[in-house]
């Protein structure tokens, strides 16, 4: 029984600990810029895709040679994204899905008062076939879907 007592402040501590770092306000302290509210007095703006374009290649940017279908040869194919307006910082993504089934998903920042972005995928002779990019928040909104094919 005195083992016991002297080991309870450990446990105490511990569980404690446990309890904090699953806790909401533990997020907050990983990402508080983007969990954190608006702040008052500010127009109640939405996150707002203003541009989408699958394409080759972007240079400050700018998206270059946008298309629907990219040859293998291309060696790589982009997802180019805009907001205007970005009411907070925030994070989207960019999921990429090729034949229904998710190839890999891009986490990106996005911040006032507006903000462009993108993601890349390096493309093998076995990507041929059909694509598609879904952007989507944080919240799982769903703001486009982008489709595209890869071909020889």
């Amino acid at each position: 029984m005195g083992s016991l007592l002297r080991k309870l402040p450990h446990y105490i501590v511990l569980g404690f600990a446990c309890l904090l770092f699953s806790s909401p306000l533990a997020a907050q302290s990983i990402e508080p810029e983007i969990l954190q509210p608006m702040e008052p007095g500010l127009p109640d703006q939405q996150l707002t895709l203003s541009q989408a374009v699958m394409c080759e290649r972007v240079d400050n940017l700018v998206p270059i040679r946008s298309a629907v279908v990219f040859s293998v040869s291309a060696g790589q194919v982009c997802c180019f994204t805009s907001f205007d307006p970005v009411p907070q910082p925030m994070l989207i993504y960019h999921r990429w899905y090729r034949r229904d089934e998710l190839s890999t998903q891009t986490r990106l920042r996005v911040y006032p008062p507006k903000w462009s972005t993108y993601s890349v995928i390096q493309l093998r002779e076995t990507d041929k076939g059909p694509w598609r990019v879904e952007i989507v928040d944080q919240n799982g909104h769903v703001f486009d879907v982008l489709r595209f094919s890869i071909t020889d």
